[in-house]
């Protein structure tokens, strides 16, 4: 069971580099041969098109299956520590890709989950990886599951956010015919974050009730708590500022760009200011 897990981990990651290049092959070919400046949103019908989205299904498949198996051999859910939760986290990246390119019919949200996605299947793959007994403060059986599966949704929506708004910018100052019009990023920003606002929500609220239970306070300022409330406060900007402001524009992107950054101080800040939080590294 053991080498099936790795032997899908490798599958995962292997699978999800050659769809990046795929990709990123298509969308040059596209750019060759489409000197238009109107955006197809897709990439031309062809070999590219109907190999990068079925591996990128097949890669996510793979890393869901090594996330089972080593639930299966630790007997707890794959979120206690830091080689687990990145290769969460990388699952819910591509797991919001694969949503966003299907749903709204552009390649170009595959490919920024993927590269994403890839930055983080590459650093778990460095992390040690031994099977670990679970700590005692994350023994409340319910409220891991719970807390961590939101925190990876709401992630790996905010990410395909930041991507959503990389590629807007991009697309203003140089509009090129492989980047989606600037109407469907800002939309693909704001479905991403309507999405992943609420779960970032739960992610605190059950963490407070998490935090009464293994360590006696609802919230004790660790650096990890300070750091999601950082987050949630700047999508809730990002929310009220287009809800009652109007913003459309390079603010908004600005704004889902920083709230990328302050979710990977969320992920990554404990390896670096302690805390609680801290995982077994």
């Amino acid at each position: 069971m053991l080498q099936l897990e790795i032997l899908s981990f490798v599958i995962a990651l292997v699978t999800l580099q050659i769809v990046l290049i795929l990709y990123i092959w298509g969308f040059i070919s596209s750019a060759i041969y489409n000197k238009s400046a109107e955006v197809p949103d897709r990439l031309p019908a062809g070999k590219f098109a109907r190999y990068t989205f079925p591996l990128l299904i097949v890669s996510w498949l793979a890393l869901t299956a090594s996330l089972i198996i080593r639930s299966t051999l630790t007997l707890h859910v794959p979120f206690t520590d830091m080689y687990e939760f990145a290769s969460s986290f990388c699952w819910g990246v591509m797991f919001a890709g694969i949503l966003f390119q299907w749903r709204l019919k552009s390649e170009v949200f595959g490919a920024g989950g993927s590269i994403i996605a890839l930055a983080l299947l590459l650093y778990a793959f460095f992390l040690p990886a031994e099977h670990m007994p679970l700590p005692a403060a994350l023994r409340q059986t319910w409220l891991l599951p719970l807390h961590v599966s939101c925190a990876i949704m709401a992630y790996g929506m905010f990410a395909l956010g930041f991507a959503s708004a990389i590629l807007y910018l991009l697309r203003r100052k140089y509009p090129l015919s492989i980047f989606p019009s600037s109407d469907t990023l800002d939309r693909a920003g704001h479905l991403a974050v309507l999405t992943g606002f609420p779960l970032m929500t739960l992610v605190i609220i059950i963490g407070a009730i998490w935090a009464k239970v293994a360590w006696g306070n609802y919230w004790t300022w660790d650096p990890k708590e300070t750091a999601s409330l950082v987050t949630w406060i700047i999508y809730a900007v990002y929310l009220v500022t287009r809800l009652f402001f109007g913003w459309r524009n390079d603010k908004s992107a600005w704004l889902l760009i920083l709230g990328f950054v302050a979710v990977l101080v969320t992920f990554f800040g404990n390896l670096f200011f302690g805390g609680l939080h801290s995982y077994v590294s």
